[in-house]
């Protein structure tokens, strides 16, 4: 059984997979019966996998800086600011899970470049 907070993995797996550590994260968050949503990438683990390590090499100093998280039973929200490289504006990320025993069964990955002008006074965050 898990000992950590749900959204505590969450937070944790995105940061490793940020940071170029693709298949530590997926070793140690990810379940055997992972699925995807990601309209971009077959939806198994292994494509949505080697994306993000094809991501990480081609931005090795992306950042992600989470704004806020939410957790409701199996379900986790993280929503962050997402960097590929350190001068851009970047976007605005909301990543949601399930988990199933402690491990990361399904993932949805929804963004929004922020624009360099707004109308909007509040921001994106």
């Amino acid at each position: 059984m898990h000992t950590k907070p749900l959204k505590e993995m969450a937070v944790t797996f995105l940061s490793l997979v940020a940071s170029g550590k693709v298949r530590e994260a997926y070793e140690q968050y990810v379940g055997e019966s992972f699925r995807h949503h990601n309209a971009y990438f077959r939806g198994d683990a292994d494509s949505l996998m080697l994306a993000m390590e094809e991501n990480a090499k081609l931005n090795p100093h992306k950042t992600l800086e989470v704004k806020r998280t939410l957790e409701e039973g199996d379900c986790v929200m993280v929503h962050s600011h997402v960097k590929q490289k350190p001068d851009d504006l970047g976007a605005a990320v909301v990543h949601i899970f399930r988990f199933k025993d402690g491990r990361i069964v399904e993932l949805w990955d929804l963004g929004q470049a922020i624009p360099e002008h707004s109308l909007n006074e509040n921001g994106m965050f």
